[in-house]
C-alpha cells in the first residue's frame, strides 16, 4: 500500500510553517510519513504471526518499507524481499512473500515452489500436483514449521537429477548416491524412490503418490519424504489494507509532522 497524507493543521502551526525553507518542510513531511509507514509494518507483522501457524521469518518479516523522501512525499509497504522497488517479481527467490501473501488476501490457487518446478521439469511431479510434507516429517527433513528445510530439498532434488537452471546444484553422482545408501555415523543409510500410487501401475502401487525413503536391512523401513497433492487453493485470509487503515493514520501523521517542525522552530531559535 502506498501512504500519503496530506496535513491540514492549525492556524498556527501554518503561520510557523512559513517561516521554514521548502526542503525543511519536505524532509519533516517525509519523515513524519516513515514514522507512519513503519508502525503499519510493525501492525502488519503482529496480523501475519496471529493468522498464520508459526510462519517463516520469511513470510513474518515480508512487509517492507520503501520509505518516503524529501522529493518524493510517499512511502509504500509491501510484503517483498526485493530492495529496489515493490510489487515485482521476487528477485533472487524462488517465490516472494508478495506472492505468497496476495493468495492469502485474495484467495487462489498457490505458486508451485522452486522445488516442485524442478521435480515437473523432471518428470517426476505430475501435471496438476504439488509437493506437501507428510503428518509425520521424514527424519532431519522439516524445519520445525511444517516446511521442508533448504538443504533437504536440495540434495533430494540433486538425487533424483532433477536439478536444473532453477537454482539447485548439479545432480548428484553415483559414488554420491553410494555413500547416502551406505549411510555413516550419522544418519543410516538409505534409498529414495518415487511412487505414483494408483496414479500410475507400479510395484510401488500400494504406497501414495509422493517421494519415499527405503532404510534398515533391505530396505524394509519406508518412510514418506514429500506427498504429491492435488493443487492447493487459498481462501481468503488477511487484510492487508484494512490493517493500515483500522487506526487513524492521518491523525498520526499529523502528530508526528508537528513534532518534527517544533524541533526545527527550536533548534533555530537556540
Amino acid at each position: 500500500m502506498d501512504l500519503t497524507v496530506k496535513f491540514e493543521g492549525d492556524k498556527a502551526l501554518a503561520a510557523q510553517l512559513r517561516t521554514l525553507s521548502g526542503p525543511q518542510i519536505r524532509q519533516a513531511h517525509a519523515d513524519a510519513l516513515n514514522t507512519v509507514a513503519f508502525r503499519i509494518r510493525k501492525d502488519m507483522q503482529a496480523e501475519i504471526a496471529r493468522v498464520f501457524d508459526r510462519p517463516t521469518p520469511f513470510i513474518a518479516k515480508a512487509p517492507k518499507v520503501f520509505m518516503a523522501t524529501a522529493d518524493k512525499p510517499s512511502a509504500t509497504i509491501a510484503p517483498t524481499m526485493r530492495s529496489d522497488n515493490a510489487w515485482t517479481s521476487g528477485g533472487k527467490v524462488g517465490v516472494d512473500p508478495q506472492d505468497v501473501l496476495q493468495a492469502q488476501e485474495w484467495g487462489g490457487q498457490r505458486r508451485d515452489k522452486k522445488s516442485e518446478v524442478a521435480l515437473r521439469r523432471a518428470g517426476i511431479l505430475p501435471p496438476g500436483m504439488q509437493t506437501a510434507i507428510p503428518a509425520r516429517p521424514y527424519p532431519g527433513s522439516d524445519d520445525g514449521r511444517g516446511n521442508i528445510r533448504g538443504a533437504f530439498i536440495a540434495q533430494l532434488i540433486s538425487y533424483l537429477q532433477a536439478a536444473s537452471e532453477q537454482g539447485f546444484r548439479a545432480n548428484m553422482t553415483a559414488k554420491r548416491k553410494a555413500a547416502i545408501h551406505r549411510g555413516s555415523q550419522r544418519q543410516a543409510g538409505r534409498r529414495y524412490f518415487v511412487s505414483y500410487g494408483r496414479l500410475r501401475g507400479n510395484r510401488s502401487s500400494h504406497l501414495a503418490p509422493g517421494i519415499w525413503a527405503a532404510a534398515g536391512t533391505h530396505g524394509v523401513d519406508v518412510r514418506p519424504v514429500l506427498m504429491f497433492v492435488r493443487q492447493g487453493h487459498y481462501q481468503p485470509r488477511i487484510n492487508m489494507d484494512r490493517i493500515a487503515a483500522q487506526a487513524d493514520r492521518r491523525a498520526q501523521f499529523e502528530k508526528q509532522f508537528a513534532f518534527r517542525i517544533n524541533r526545527i522552530l527550536s533548534e533555530a531559535s537556540a
